[in-house]
């Protein structure tokens, strides 16, 4: 059959228009994708999906959220840029910024950011430090920041306390900023001026005192304990504790300084410098892994018939013990005195049930120093610090969010099923195909 020019033409112009009603949809297809996008998580356990737990925090959470990494560490900032989409993809004005660690050393200097880095998670004008990469950590400090509720904690003065208005190198200056920074707001208390403690006060600190506490301070405090009130005791080797501590807790300090055989694997020149770096379960050490530093460390003893359920949450090494004698370059442990062997504890947290289903909750750490201006930016003290403070004011609920692991990603063959397979794959399909060319190429042939 002949074809005319008039349908030669009529068959171009429908082969154009086809072709540009293909080349639009293609464009229309390209610009959607740009502009929406849409994800479905084929595996076994969704293990590329949020939890449930997760998705519901950041429906809690309005405005912007912000992390700012300063990783030098590549694998570090993948993994986190992963799990960072993960989250993006519930809450569209979750941003992530990666900083250069050598691009702004006064900015790491004013947020006390060590050479490690750091992965910064503001909100609303409060902000926390992620630890761990995990969805469940990451969740639980998004937890955090979402609760806006306003905490009280009183500082004691009056007795040679650590300040947390105070510039000096053993005072809290720092920390208590950072206290500030996720709404729990500080106020000093000095019984003798003001002979109550304050009902909205949350939680008591007694940062080291250096003097006697007044028969009436004392009172007072025992007063507030045995009310439910929450504590927290710093105590410093060598200084004599008020008894109002031991008769209330149960908590007594042994005589001597802890001395850290194992502090020079870290560096550290200085005996005293207790190093700890692994921790017992517990809800104020859950996944922590950051080594903590107490210089001039006291250790601890709790009396067995403590109404408290007593847990030891800091301990030294096995190489460790008190030292009661002056402390220099060489030192050592003499069994005939009554130092102590490690390992040794150097914090309890204690926690007893009271009616009405309410609970009190009490630490004692026998350093202050861990938390002072110029040791808190060392490893892992300021997180534990703030562990501390979430655990004794109640703000600890942790979401467990359990690992979701791909099933079935290792195959299990027979050394029979490696031989079938190979030679399948060497020998039989070439064959096949040789054979199956040759069949074709003499069909042809005979056409």
């Amino acid at each position: 059959m002949k074809i005319s020019q008039r349908i030669h033409h009529r068959i171009w112009l429908k082969n154009l228009l086809s072709t540009v009603a293909l080349l639009i949809v293609i464009g229309l297809l390209a610009w959607l994708s740009a502009r929406y996008s849409v994800q479905s998580d084929w595996t076994a356990n969704a293990r590329n999906t949020l939890s449930e737990a997760s998705q519901k925090i950041l429906v809690t959470m309005p405005g912007e959220i912000v992390i700012t990494v300063y990783l030098d560490q590549p694998a570090l900032k993948k993994q986190l840029t992963d799990l960072v989409r993960r989250y993006q993809t519930g809450k569209s004005d979750l941003r992530l910024a990666i900083e250069d660690l050598e691009a702004h050393p006064e900015q790491l200097r004013r947020l006390d950011i060590a050479a490690a880095g750091a992965i910064l998670v503001d909100y609303q004008g409060r902000s926390e430090r992620l630890s761990t990469l995990s969805e469940s950590s990451l969740t639980n400090l998004l937890r955090r920041l979402a609760n806006a509720n306003e905490r009280w904690v009183t500082f004691l003065s009056g007795h040679g306390e650590r300040s947390p208005t105070g510039d000096a190198n053993h005072d809290l200056k720092t920390f208590a900023r950072e206290l500030e920074r996720r709404n729990i707001k500080v106020q000093i208390l000095n019984l003798a001026a003001m002979p109550f403690i304050p009902n909205n006060s949350a939680l008591l600190v007694v940062a080291g005192p250096r003097t006697a506490l007044l028969p009436g301070e004392a009172e007072l405090i025992r007063e507030y304990l045995q009310q439910g009130g929450n504590l927290l005791w710093l105590a410093d080797p060598g200084v004599e504790q008020p008894g109002v501590l031991e008769e209330t807790t149960g908590v007594r300090l042994l005589p001597g300084t802890i001395i850290d055989g194992g502090s020079k694997l870290y560096g550290v020149d200085d005996p005293s410098f207790v190093l700890v770096s692994e921790y017992p379960v517990h809800a104020i050490t859950r996944n922590f892994q950051l080594i903590t530093v107490f210089p001039q460390a006291a250790a601890l003893a709790v009396d067995s018939e403590s109404d408290f359920d007593a847990a030891a949450i800091l301990s030294s090494i096995a190489r460790s013990w008190t030292e009661t004698g002056p402390i220099g370059k060489v030192v050592q442990f003499d069994a005939d005195s009554d130092e102590h062997e490690g390992p040794l504890h150097l914090a309890f947290a204690l926690e007893r049930k009271l009616p009405g289903s309410r609970r009190q909750r009490i630490v004692v750490i026998g350093d202050g120093d861990f938390l002072a201006n110029t040791y808190l930016g060392n490893a892992g003290n300021l997180d534990l610090g703030l562990r501390l403070f979430n655990w004794l004011t109640f703000d600890d609920q942790f979401i467990d969010i359990p690992a979701k692991t791909a099933s079935d990603r290792k195959l299990q063959l027979t050394e029979n099923s490696v031989m079938v397979m190979g030679f399948g794959f060497l020998v039989i399909l070439p064959l096949l195909l040789i054979a199956t060319g040759i069949f074709i190429w003499r069909r042809r042939k005979s056409l």
